[in-house]
């Protein structure tokens, strides 16, 4: 009798887990890491943001090289967690842990990434559901597993990269759609999972983040079923665990290191902004949400903001004598250490921005341990409190003193605008039945696609369907119209930040050269 597959090892195609002819590994996994480097849909994260544009300067990471680093910390944490002989049998009992399993969904997590980082997301998300009345919306967690299952095409059989369930599993850092799977959804819990409560400002709207597409819930299924009575149906696999924290510590130290180098994080106002709150933390402890809300410009106030959000939505975890030790950490570490000397280029500021990386990165991976039975806020690997408040505090940093700064809003609502009008030429172009012969070849393919997948799922549950306008498609044209929408979001998507403006300026007349990078045409 032939040796069953390992349900892990199991591929969406239902063949052998063994390699097939075009690939070089012979373990299963590392045959997953070779086919999502292969593919164009990685390749192209070297042209989309991560926070602002590299503009070719080589200084600023890029989703590539973010990728990249996701997949070497996580791999990091799974080699130290096997090693572990206390943590060892933790992780065989949850479902395993694989170096090459989270290696492989590091290097894959952000695939679905669109044009301008998150931006390009809350851009993608808003048309999707108000201008197509898709159901699911645009979630770049949610379009990495579509690239890797249904898009691309690099696979052995053209449809998706064939993964493995666990690699594929891996992948979900929100193992939930967006309103309907699983059944009771997990935004209706009482604490619900850290990304499945609905936004404050859009009641009804679903799970502020998720990794599946309705069309991607047999994969979801697929994929999990190795893990069937080892985890509930919200909770991350162990290995997406390992992958979510590396993402979030590779996310909070370098893009710190991005903003000192090109001189935007100042060592003068993150100085006062810390430096104040550690002297005067009981008044600032003692100011009405009003007040504090109404003076969050001034030094040690937003931080003081931050310190209370902890308390409300992670009770399970914050103490404030472990936020004092993290705050006096990350300034004598951050501030005193590598902001107090200005990025030159020289040997000597290139030596601290190494040294800050490095000492951080080992710091945080050596903080991590795997527990049975979590808090529905954290998965089952996780990091030690002290470790967890030091990365809220280096995210606070970044979002204070970057992400927040009005040059930056002001790029960006060139790129919304940007991208808007490529949606809008993009589907006028769908629209116009005379141009139907001369469509791009790969957006006539998705439409095909799509169409495809909206039918089946129409057929077997419509409720799917029901997007922002709460009425489910009507007949054909309805379920052509979804069709459409969808393959318009998946042809953007995969563009990169100069594919985008260069083909908008063409579709504009902006532009006197023909479009004709083969990738999008």
């Amino acid at each position: 009798m032939a040796d069953q597959v390992d349900p892990r090892e199991a591929r969406r195609s239902e063949r052998s887990s063994g390699p097939e002819s075009g690939d070089l590994a012979a373990s299963p996994y590392r045959v997953d890491r070779d086919r999502v480097v292969a593919s164009p849909f990685f390749a192209r994260l070297g042209g989309v943001t991560q926070v602002v544009s590299a503009s070719g300067s080589g200084l600023l990471h890029n989703r590539l090289t973010h990728s990249l680093k996701v997949a070497q910390v996580a791999r990091a944490i799974a080699e130290r967690l096997r090693a572990d002989p206390v943590a060892a049998p933790v992780l065989d009992k949850l479902g395993g842990c694989d170096p090459d399993v989270v290696e492989a969904a590091g290097l894959a997590h952000d695939l679905g990434h669109p044009p301008f980082g998150h931006l390009g997301e809350q851009v993608l998300d808003r048309l999707a559901r108000h201008r197509f009345s898709l159901p699911d919306g645009f979630e770049g967690n949610a379009q990495s597993l579509r690239i890797v299952t249904t898009t691309d095409t690099g696979g052995p059989t053209a449809v998706g990269l064939d993964l493995t369930a666990a690699v594929r599993a891996a992948m979900l850092k929100y193992p939930w759609t967006r309103l309907s799977h699983p059944d009771p959804h997990p935004r209706h819990m009482a604490a619900p999972p850290r990304g499945a409560s609905e936004p404050v400002e859009e009641p009804g709207t679903g799970s502020s983040k998720f990794s599946v597409y309705v069309t991607e819930l047999d994969d979801m299924a697929q994929s999990r079923a190795a893990f069937t009575g080892r985890l509930a149906s919200w909770q991350q696999t162990v290995e997406a665990s390992v992958m979510d924290t590396a993402d979030d510590i590779a996310y909070a130290i370098h893009d710190l290191e991005d903003f000192h180098r090109i001189g935007v994080l100042q060592h003068a106002p993150v100085a006062a902004e810390l430096g104040y709150w550690l002297t005067n933390a009981l008044g600032l402890a003692g100011l009405s949400d009003e007040t504090l809300a109404a003076q969050a410009r001034r030094p040690g106030h937003s931080l003081e903001q931050l310190r209370r959000r902890m308390h409300r939505r992670d009770a399970w975890v914050v103490d404030d004598d472990a936020f004092v030790a993290a705050v006096s950490r990350v300034r004598a570490e951050l501030v005193d250490a590598m902001l107090d000397t200005p990025f030159d280029g020289s040997a000597e500021a290139e030596q601290a921005v190494a040294r800050f990386s490095s000492v951080w990165t080992v710091r945080l991976v050596d903080g991590m341990s795997v527990v049975l039975d979590p808090p529905t806020r954290s998965g089952h690997v996780m990091l030690a409190p002290a470790q967890w408040h030091e990365v809220q505090v280096l995210k606070f940093v970044h979002r204070r003193f970057v992400l927040l700064r009005p040059d930056l809003a002001l790029h960006q609502r060139g790129q919304a605008a940007l991208l808007t009008s490529l949606v809008e030429a993009l589907e006028q172009w769908l629209s116009d039945r005379h141009e139907s012969n001369r469509l791009p070849r790969r957006l006539g393919d998705l439409v095909e696609l799509a169409s495809t997948e909206y039918r089946a799922l129409a057929a077997t549950d419509m409720s799917t369907l029901v997007g922002a306008t709460g009425e489910p498609p009507q007949g054909e044209h309805g379920i052509r119209e979804l069709a459409r929408g969808r393959a318009v979001i998946d042809f953007v998507a995969s563009l990169t930040d100069s594919q985008a403006a260069t083909l908008l300026d063409a579709l504009s007349g902006r532009s006197a050269q023909p479009w004709s990078d083969a990738f999008v045409l």
